[in-house]
Formats: structure tokens, C-alpha cells, sequence
């Protein structure tokens, strides 16, 4: 088949699954006077049989043009997007544009409507992103219009920056990033000129702010394999910039996978994190951040709590929302945890407070994907059988936290005239203890007992400390 009947076939697949509502766009602009086109990654998942997650369009409709033709469409920036609402869903239509000189390498210096679908497409990043589907003025069909071979790339699954690569990464150092992200989740290859040009600009992702990088991580590790993506960050410098404590992982030795690092094993663990989990998949990644800073002898002693200072500063530098953020954190702080099968009841109990009973599971399903990263065995019998035991503590409805207490503060303030403050909290926090070590302790004339009895104890450490 030629290149005019690939094309040809491209745009028949193309119409047959454009919704009707972006079908119905285009024709509106057209019959307005208007080039209406389909643009960018819903056009490139579209040809590849994967489902777009939005649909994009670009005209060469000023933005208030396109107010004045979709009463109630929303000029969302100043770079040409215009939020229209159709079939109760919002669709993002774009001027084309003239882009000029980057100031810092993240955004234009300054910006230019366009009139001509391929001076548009000419400024955007891969070939594979720079076709476009739809129609000008007078032209009877829609037809697939694709300057600079992005189709062609697209059937060989080739990532290429569109003309020069070096000045496409100067322009927008997240391209970079974007770059390894879609080789990932499109199982696509980066052409040897791309990759060069990604090598020979890493440090310009230094001047992108932590909110982009994290997008496109958090993207990354959606991929069925992140992996992928995260080498070639590794391979072409970019992770060094992002992570100097991750990439610190490549060389490492491991006594885990046979002629496998450190960063291998993260690699590992990465992808057998479950992909519905974005908080293990991160986790995954971060879990061994602190070996490099406390490699001593063979060892790394320690790395758990170093790597949840290590891992907190990321996230921020990232600027991740606080409550994943949290629990990464937590999740890194913890993943040691030990497995001892001779543990009395009261260690499990003790070890569910100290974790907290809805962080278990995650704390879980991140061992089992570090034990994969390991080469190890997921079901580990002792693992299993300890996690066992603590879902029969939890499902025992033990007390395990100050608010399960039969008493309370007010109680012990009433009962034993105690005031507020440190030495009311501390006979608290013994209680909790003494029902952790024996739940049926937890009754409310055994629990004032046992207060009067830790009161008199305090009062005697107080009076003679030796």
C-alpha cells in the first residue's frame, strides 16, 4: 500500500470514530469560514486504536471569533484556547500559532496567531503529534494532513522531534521529559538524533518548575512498564537533573537479582506495582531512595528513615499534593518492616497502631512489590501468614487507638481530679498501652484503677528519680 493510500485509509478509520460532537465542531467552523482540524495526542491515539482521552482542535478562528460562534465557550488563556461545550462535554479549540524565541527554556518569549494548519504544525514537539484531520473552506471531506511524516513514524513506532531537535529542547525543556514519558506508555523507540539531542540538553529540565516534571511523572508511571522511561531517564542525564539521589542507585551492588544494581531493583519494583495504584507505583520508585547516602560496608543501615527525609524533599521540590505526598512518605518510612512470626499478639497490635490500620494494605502490596523487584517469592509464607494475623487483630475490633478507650480525659479529670496538660496525656497513652497488651483490660472500673495505680508510680519517680 502507498503512501497516498495509507493516508487515505488513515482518514476513513479517522471518520468513522471522530465523535459527532467533534465532527459537528469542525462543521461549524467550516460552514463559518473557518480550516477546522483535529490536532495533537487525540489524533495520534486515534490512529494508533487507542481510545483519546479528549478530543483537540485547531482553527485558524480568532479566539473571540470562536466566543461569537459557541455562546458560552470560555477564552481559557492567552495562548488561543477557547473551552466549548458540546453534547455536555467540553471541548478545547486553539488558534493556530506562531510561536517566536523561548526566554527560559519553558515559554515563549511571545506569541502569534497563525492562518495555515502546517506552519502550526511545524512548531509543535514529535512528528507523531504534529498531524492533523479535518478540512478548510471549500474542500469537499475531511482528509488527514501530515507534513513532516508523522505517519510514517507512527507505523514505526519512532519518536522523532519535529526539525531540530536541539532547538525543540531549548524551546521547552519538558519535551525532554515528555519524550521519555510517551516512548513508555506508547512501547514507542526515540530516533538516535532525539535521544542525542535529549543527552545534550538534560540540564536545561533544571529550569522547569516541579509541577510539570510531576505531570508528566505521574503519567509515567501509568505506563504499563515505567520502566521503560524511567532508563531512558537514567540513560540520557535527564534523571540526575530531576533526582540526583535516584540516579546516585546505577552501580550500586545488590544481593538480589544476579548481575542487577540497586536501580535495576528499583526499576523492578516499579513496574510490579499494581498500575491502578499511583501511590504504590511512587512509592515503588522511592522506597530505596536513601541506600546511596547510607551505603556503608555492603549496607545500607538505616535507609528507611533517611529515605523518607530524602523522599519528603522530592515530593516537595515537585510540589505534590500533600495528601499522596503523606502517604508515599509514610509508605517509604515503613516498607522494613519486620516479619516475626514469633510476635505475641500484642507486637501485632502494637505494629498495626504504630502503621495505622488503613496504611496497612499499602504497606503490604508495597513489600510484595519490592520482593519482586528482589527476585524474591510475593507470597512469602511467613509474610503471608503474618499478614494474617494482622487482619484477625484488626477484625478482633481490639483497641488500638486513645479514642477506643472505655475512659476518657474528661473522666479522668472528673474521677482522679487530674488536670489538663502532659501528665493527663501521658496516663492516657499508658492506658492505650496496658489494653494494647491485654484487651480485656479496656472497662471502664479497671481502666480508673489502673490510672490511680500509674498516677501513684508517676508521683514516685517524681519524688525520688534514682
Amino acid at each position: 500500500m502507498g503512501a497516498d493510500d495509507e493516508a487515505g485509509d488513515g482518514a476513513a478509520r479517522l471518520a468513522a470514530i471522530v465523535p459527532p460532537a467533534v465532527l459537528a465542531l469542525i462543521g461549524r467552523l467550516v460552514e463559518a469560514g473557518h480550516a477546522a482540524y483535529v490536532v495533537g495526542g487525540s489524533l495520534r491515539d486515534a490512529l494508533l486504536g487507542r481510545d483519546p482521552a479528549d478530543w483537540d482542535l485547531a482553527t485558524d478562528a480568532r479566539p473571540h471569533r470562536l466566543v461569537e460562534l459557541f455562546p458560552g465557550a470560555v477564552y481559557e488563556n492567552r495562548f488561543g484556547t477557547v473551552a466549548v461545550r458540546r453534547d455536555a462535554e467540553v471541548f478545547e479549540v486553539t488558534t493556530f500559532r506562531l510561536e517566536h524565541e523561548y526566554a527560559d527554556f519553558r515559554r515563549p518569549h511571545r506569541l502569534d496567531f497563525g492562518d495555515d494548519i502546517e506552519a502550526d504544525l511545524a512548531r509543535r514537539d514529535f512528528t507523531v503529534n504534529a498531524m492533523a484531520w479535518g478540512r478548510r473552506p471549500g474542500e469537499p471531506a475531511n482528509a488527514l494532513a501530515d507534513p513532516l511524516g508523522g505517519r510514517a513514524d507512527l507505523d514505526a513506532r519512532l519518536l522523532r522531534a519535529v526539525g531540530d531537535p536541539d532547538a525543540r529542547f531549548r524551546e521547552d525543556a519538558l519535551r525532554m521529559v515528555r519524550a521519555v514519558r510517551l516512548a513508555a506508555t506508547l512501547g514507542f523507540d526515540i530516533e538516535p538524533t532525539t535521544l542525542a539531542a535529549i543527552r545534550a540538553n538534560a540540564g536545561l529540565v533544571a529550569h522547569l518548575s516541579g509541577e510539570r516534571i510531576a505531570t508528566e511523572l505521574e503519567k509515567l508511571l501509568g505506563a504499563p512498564r515505567p520502566s521503560v522511561g524511567l532508563a531512558l531517564m537514567q540513560e540520557a542525564g535527564v534523571l540526575a537533573v530531576i533526582s540526583p539521589e535516584l540516579a546516585a542507585q546505577r552501580g550500586i551492588a545488590q544481593s538480589k537479582v544476579r548481575g542487577e544494581d540497586l536501580w535495576d531493583h528499583t526499576l523492578r519494583a516499579v513496574d510490579a506495582a499494581p498500575v491502578e495504584r499511583p501511590v504504590i507505583r511512587l512509592a515503588a520508585l522511592l522506597h530505596d531512595i536513601g541506600k546511596p547516602a547510607t551505603l556503608a560496608e555492603g549496607h545500607f543501615p538505616h535507609h528507611d528513615a533517611v529515605g523518607a527525609q530524602l523522599a519528603d524533599a522530592f515530593l516537595r521540590r515537585l510540589r505534590y499534593p500533600r495528601t499522596p505526598a503523606e502517604e508515599v512518605v509514610h509508605l517509604v518510612k515503613h516498607h522494613m518492616f519486620v516479619v516475626d512470626q514469633g510476635a505475641t499478639d500484642a507486637a501485632v497490635r502494637r505494629f498495626i497502631l504504630r502503621i495505622g490500620p488503613e496504611r496497612l494494605e499499602a504497606l503490604f502490596a508495597l513489600r510484595r512489590a519490592d520482593d519482586l523487584g528482589s527476585g524474591a517469592d510475593p507470597d512469602d509464607p511467613d509474610t503471608v501468614a503474618f499478614r494474617a494475623r494482622v487482619e484477625r487483630e484488626i477484625h478482633a475490633a481490639h483497641p488500638l487507638d486513645r479514642g477506643a478507650l472505655a475512659v476518657d480525659g474528661h473522666d479522668l479529670m472528673g474521677e482522679l481530679g487530674l488536670e489538663p496538660g502532659p501528665r493527663l496525656g501521658r496516663v492516657i497513652d499508658e492506658l492505650l498501652e496496658r489494653v494494647i497488651a491485654d484487651p480485656g483490660a479496656n472497662e471502664r472500673g479497671s481502666l480508673l484503677l489502673l490510672a490511680q495505680g500509674i498516677l501513684a508510680d508517676m508521683y514516685e519517680d517524681a519524688v525520688d528519680p534514682s
